[in-house]
């Protein structure tokens, strides 16, 4: 019901997502559930053999040239696999090039995202800390100027990717006396003498992506590898949580869609009290409200990307980025949580494939900045906007639209 959304080009370019997930064997999916494939280079290196990843960046380097509406559409099928699958595509092709594309140079281009898109290199994104990750500023991972390079130390953990990937962004403290907006530095790291995966972790779901704990113990980086300029990993920053927030929404959508598939499919078939149990409003009604909850989240997810394509503000962007992490994720879960409960205990088994997807989507409010943040950003941005701006974003006072608005001696504020 959103085809009309997509243009021809991304109707076309969803057809060839399709395929790959057609193409991806069931045995990687339960074999990455369970930690017996760690990381799945052979999904990237199809999907770059197949010039899927990176679909909104320019063709010179490796894209298709597409825009925000069809790069939503792209993670949401991959995401149908599982939702690790739309992480691990997502990290390297969206949230990595997309720092690279936005403020490295041209030599960096050639050497990073190229190779990546192609499926010939693999790319973690390193900003969550041991000490924690929603206070980004805090970061105490260093990197000290020795000549025309930076020594490294420090560490990253939750890093999809930290088993696989050839090189890393990572945003590391570079000055010691200025403030937290101008201290950080994003850099491009490749694994070599000094970075190391210490750990991986044993994850309740979004198996398979090669969860783990890196540190960095005087890695040598060049000068080169600075990502934009030497604190300035602000504008970096900035810029990465578009498609780090919207692309997890996005994939999120597709991640829930087979529970809801495989809860229709069930409950049409299962029958109680001498009746297919869809027939009974306590089942059929829930499976109503998890198809309201993808509809309304895909149409959020949609209207953020046209604000995006459409250069809104960065502030606003700011704001339903936010809004729409935050209520896409949520609205998800619940609608997996839905499919499960219709099922009954079966679907708390792993004869049917809903209790991975639950599993799996818990992690949705957590990553890319918890929801909590999210509440915080959107209150933080709407109170800024609103206050002191009435008489430009409302036709009329609405406050004076009561019987007893005069009363002036009633509306006491301190």
């Amino acid at each position: 019901m959103f085809d009309h959304l997509l243009s021809e080009p991304a109707k076309k370019f969803r057809e060839e997502v399709r395929d790959l997930v057609r193409w991806v064997p069931r045995e990687m999916i339960l074999d990455m559930d369970q930690d017996r494939i760690q990381f799945p280079k052979e999904f990237l290196q199809e999907a770059g053999r197949r010039n899927l990843m990176g679909c909104r960046y320019p063709k010179r380097w490796g894209g298709r040239g597409m825009d925000w509406v069809a790069t939503a559409m792209a993670v949401e099928e991959v995401g149908t696999l599982g939702y690790i699958f739309a992480c691990i595509f997502g990290v390297g092709a969206e949230l990595v090039c997309d720092a690279i594309i936005l403020h490295g140079s041209d030599e960096q281009k050639e050497k990073y995202v190229k190779p990546l898109l192609k499926g010939d290199l693999f790319a973690a994104e390193c900003l969550t800390e041991p000490r924690g990750g929603s206070d980004f500023f805090g970061t105490t991972t260093t990197a000290v100027r020795d000549g025309d390079d930076f020594i490294l130390n420090g560490q990253k953990r939750f890093i999809v990717g930290a088993e696989g990937a050839d090189y890393f962004l990572v945003y590391a403290r570079t000055a010691t006396d200025a403030r937290p907006h101008e201290a950080l530095t994003c850099f491009i790291v490749d694994r070599g003498p000094g970075v190391e995966t210490q750990y991986l972790y044993g994850l309740m779901g979004c198996r398979g992506g090669g969860a783990g704990r890196i540190v960095f113990k005087d890695v040598r980086v060049p000068k080169a590898n600075v990502v934009g300029k030497i604190n300035g990993a602000y504008a970096v920053f900035n810029t990465m949580m578009i498609p780090e927030r919207l692309g997890t929404a996005a994939m999120t959508i597709g991640a829930a869609r087979p529970a809801l598939d495989v809860a229709t499919d069930y409950t049409s078939r299962r029958k109680a009290f001498g009746a297919p149990i869809n027939t009974f409003q306590g089942v059929s009604f829930q499976v109503a409200e998890a198809v309201m909850l993808l509809d309304a989240a895909r149409a959020m997810v949609y209207a953020t990307c046209k604000a995006v394509d459409g250069g809104e503000s960065p502030r606003i962007i700011r704001r339903m980025v936010s809004e729409t992490k935050k209520f896409v994720t949520e609205s998800c879960q619940k609608a997996a949580h839905n499919a499960m409960q219709v099922m009954g205990g079966i679907g708390y088994t792993n004869v049917f494939p809903v209790e991975r997807i639950v599993r799996d989507l818990r992690l949705a409010s957590i990553w890319t900045g918890t929801n909590e943040v999210m509440s915080m950003i959107i209150a933080n941005e709407w109170y800024r906007d609103r206050i002191g701006k009435k008489s430009e974003t409302e036709a009329r006072d609405w406050e004076l639209d009561a019987a007893e608005a005069h009363a002036q001696d009633e509306k006491i504020y301190e």
